[in-house]
């Protein structure tokens, strides 16, 4: 096999599809590759052909994604696959190593993806940096704790989603500062989001809103679909399927949850992903109800050490020199001393900081860093793991305890 990597273009859509569809197993709609096409920058993708034949596909789109400290510029990698017929030939690798090297002469210093195959991405360096969980809530069960948030100046409007798209934006964009992970969502995304057609209701119905708002505005949305059902005795036994819920205050999101879990006619609240640390475990009276399925969410990737690191921000003074393994991005594999405190950071080889002869205070392959670096892992749990290593006695823990960050890491919407 011949392998050559160049960008692809409009003229290769069709072939495109061909690969993502053979490399996923399952057709993609018309709509839905429409709205592929439209999030799509071709000047960032990246095709491995074996002579005329296209047999592996990825892109970058870009983002502004928030980090603990602010927003940052982030390569978003998606679209990645290859055909059946090509597996296990240096494809993927060729691609994902190609990229990686297209991401630091760019200048992007993090990427991000989410993993169709949690075991595919850890060998390129990227690692789990946030998790997410799925909820099935029983109605009948689901009574708050007392003292739960009530603000008596909020009110509920039932809204139309195709026609309240600037109102969830708006929402939204006021709170995506808020949590590491969360990316700015373009016209495109947004279309993604508020899709509707009847292969997107899986039997479950149109999408329906609720806003909740006071004098002042919006302050919370929920999307979500019903799906209606009685059981043998005529008892209503139908599922809300929450898609999205946003609020820009505690009793904002209260009210949220306790409108979907209240609609007539069901009897559970099944959701998508969720952050870890959702209100609502907190919110039920009785947590025991809140049956909760563990998932990996966001992947992260630090393309550049150093840069990556000094973009952030962190929770408590550090001065630490790391060792990092990376046998993919050979830039990295280096010294690295890091310095940092409430307002700014500085990561730098070591040769080029003020004591250029440190020795290393712990090692780390560079997944472990991208697993720490939105703040919601923790290195002292990957050095139990023995995948961190530690020479100067608290280092791990100095290190790990600096990077920590509230709330949970979370993206929320698959890319």
């Amino acid at each position: 096999m011949s392998l050559t990597l160049r960008p692809m273009t409009e003229s290769d859509w069709s072939d495109w599809i061909t690969v993502d569809e053979e490399a996923f197993g399952s057709p993609i709609p018309p709509y839905r590759a429409e709205l592929f096409r439209a999030n799509t920058e071709f000047e960032r993708s990246l095709g491995a052909y074996d002579g005329d034949l296209l047999v592996g596909v990825t892109a970058v789109c870009s983002f502004t994604m928030t980090v603990p400290g602010g927003p940052i510029p982030v390569g978003g990698v998606t679209a990645v696959g290859v055909l059946p017929s090509h597996r296990r030939r240096g494809v993927l690798t060729a691609l994902m190593t190609r990229q990686l090297t297209d991401l630091r002469e760019r200048g992007e210093a993090v990427a991000a993806l989410y993993a169709s195959e949690a075991v595919i991405y850890g060998r390129f360096g990227y690692g789990r940096a946030a998790d997410g969980m799925v909820f099935d809530v029983p109605t009948h069960r689901a009574a708050f704790v007392p003292g739960a948030p009530v603000d008596p100046a909020l009110r509920l409007r039932i809204v139309k989603p195709a026609e309240t798209g600037e109102t969830f934006e708006k929402v939204f964009d006021a709170v995506l500062g808020s949590r590491p992970g969360l990316y700015a969502r373009t016209p495109g995304r947004w279309n993604s989001v508020l899709t509707d057609t009847e292969a997107d209701q899986g039997g479950a119905g149109p999408l329906r809103a609720v806003v909740v708002e006071d004098d002042g505005g919006p302050r919370g949305y929920a999307l979500f679909r019903i799906k209606p059902s009685w059981n043998d005795a005529g008892v209503p036994d139908g599922e809300v399927r929450l898609k999205e819920l946003f609020g820009l205050d505690p009793a904002a999101c209260a009210l949220l949850w306790r409108h979907v879990l209240d609609r007539d006619l069901v009897s559970r609240v099944t959701t998508g992903n969720r952050p870890v640390d959702d209100p609502l475990t907190y919110l039920l009276a009785d947590v025991r109800q809140l049956h909760a399925r563990w998932m990996d969410e966001l992947w992260i990737r630090l393309v550049d050490v150093g840069r990556a690191l000094a973009a952030r921000r962190y929770s408590a003074p550090v001065d630490v020199v790391f060792e990092v393994e990376d046998a993919v991005c050979p830039w990295n594999a280096r010294r690295w001393r890091l310095t940092a405190d409430s307002s700014a950071a500085r990561c730098v080889p070591v040769e080029e900081s003020e004591e250029p002869g440190r020795a290393a205070d712990l090692t780390l392959p560079v997944g472990a860093l991208g697993a720490a670096y939105l703040g919601g892992q923790r290195l002292t749990s990957l050095q139990e793991a023995g995948l961190v290593r530690e020479a100067r006695a608290g280092a791990v823990r100095e290190l790990s305890t600096a990077m920590s960050w509230e709330p949970a890491p979370w993206a929320g919407l698959i890319f």
